[in-house]
């Protein structure tokens, strides 16, 4: 059966693990099938409010989706760690205390990052791996965001224009579609997440500059993740540079690659029905 609530309307759950964190999360969708589970990793600087309404209600229509904050991170306890393995342990006291046996990972940007490391720590449980504008550890152009988009990334507040910037591509077109996803986010009236704090955005900023602390001995990691795994990102992604996707692609030995036209690190928000349509035809083999 699907359930009714979808990311506008599902009630802000909580469950405490046995690392002692209450996780705040969103659990709907589509269930007593034979579809595995999707639990989702977001962003840097990100909570259950930041995923697009259009994308995970999509993926929702074909298996139950699983938002979640991770330690520290807006409506769950505890204190942010900044490193992704720290993150990666967060994520697994998560769904162990869910117990969810088996399940398929979406990761987004430093979600991404988690989810490698998660799979590598976790093979047993992972079937299937989505792996969206993000990059591996020690990869390309990661160690530290260029000026435009670090400027906008440590600011207190990030407003609509600045989001446009470091997500989208330049031109109207992609901007456009930026605007309607911005739409989206805020149509969740009732019952919103709490906010991201400074200090989880510092945390996370010292994770992600600390995984992408150029090495590319790192690479060869990738090669113990077995999953099948869907690469996705923009042809332009300014954030985690856009080739590290093709990195990936070639280091993991099971990947296929899937790169969006004039779009940037967002382009799973600038185009989620295409997206969410990929996503459910490869989780669905």
């Amino acid at each position: 059966m699907t359930t009714k609530d979808g990311q506008l309307t599902a009630p802000n759950l909580t469950i405490e693990a046995a690392n002692g964190v209450r996780y705040a999360y969103r659990r709907f969708g589509k269930t007593g099938g034979a579809a595995t589970p999707l639990v989702c990793f977001v962003h840097y600087r990100a909570n259950l409010d930041n995923w697009d309404p259009a994308l995970v209600d999509a993926l929702a229509t074909e298996r139950e989706v699983i938002l979640m904050d991770n330690v520290g991170v807006a409506g769950s306890s505890g204190k942010t760690p900044d490193t992704v393995a720290e993150m990666a342990h967060g994520a697994i006291a998560f769904v162990d205390a869910l117990k969810l046996a088996r399940f398929d990972i979406l990761g987004f940007s430093l979600g991404g990052f988690v989810a490698q490391e998660f799979a590598l720590m976790r093979p047993h449980q992972v079937r299937r791996l989505v792996l969206a504008g993000t990059g591996p550890q020690g990869g390309e152009g990661m160690h530290m965001y260029v000026p435009e988009v670090l400027e906008i990334a440590i600011r207190e507040t990030i407003d609509a224009e600045a989001m446009l910037t470091i997500f989208f591509e330049k031109t109207e077109s992609s901007r456009a579609k930026g605007r309607e996803f911005i739409q989206r986010l805020r149509l969740r009236q009732a019952n919103r997440d709490v906010p991201v704090t400074m200090d989880t955005a510092n945390a996370h900023l010292t994770a992600i500059s600390t995984w992408g602390i150029p090495d590319a001995s790192k690479l060869s990691r990738l090669a113990a993740i077995k999953q099948p795994t869907l690469v996705a990102n923009g042809d332009n992604d300014i954030m985690v540079p856009t080739a590290n996707s093709y990195l990936m692609a070639r280091h993991l030995p099971n990947a296929q690659l899937r790169i969006y036209p004039d779009a940037g690190h967002a382009f799973l928000f600038q185009y989620p029905q295409e997206f969410a349509a990929d996503v459910n035809r490869f989780l669905g083999r």
